[in-house]
């Protein structure tokens, strides 16, 4: 328990920033307007790939010895964007479906 207080204690700063980060995400896409959820979702696919990418240099360079954060961090992240960018990908293609031309019944 002592190790895990003192490791918040010396990442109180990082810790921080991802919390306020999380807030100031949560307050930003709630106030977003459904006509801009499009355009919106090909930017979140596009940094979701950088996430990816990211997240495998991070497992890559994360000593295998034993389990330990980056590697688990790196593991979470490239599983996780993944996902995103899979769901991204379907609810786009969903949602331009909705734009095209239905065939006539004759």
């Amino acid at each position: 328990m002592e190790n895990v207080l003192v490791y918040l204690y010396e990442n109180k700063d990082a810790i921080f920033i991802i919390t306020l980060s999380i807030f100031l995400g949560i307050e930003v896409i709630s106030h977003v307007p459904s006509v801009l959820h499009t355009p919106l979702m090909s930017g979140a696919n596009a940094i979701s790939g950088v996430i990816i990418i990211g997240g495998i240099i991070l497992v890559g360079h994360a000593p295998t010895d034993h389990i330990n954060v980056p590697l688990v961090l790196g593991i979470f992240a490239v599983f996780f964007a993944t996902l995103n960018v899979a769901g991204g990908f379907v609810v786009t293609d969903r949602m331009l479906d909705m734009f095209k031309n239905k065939k006539k019944k004759k």
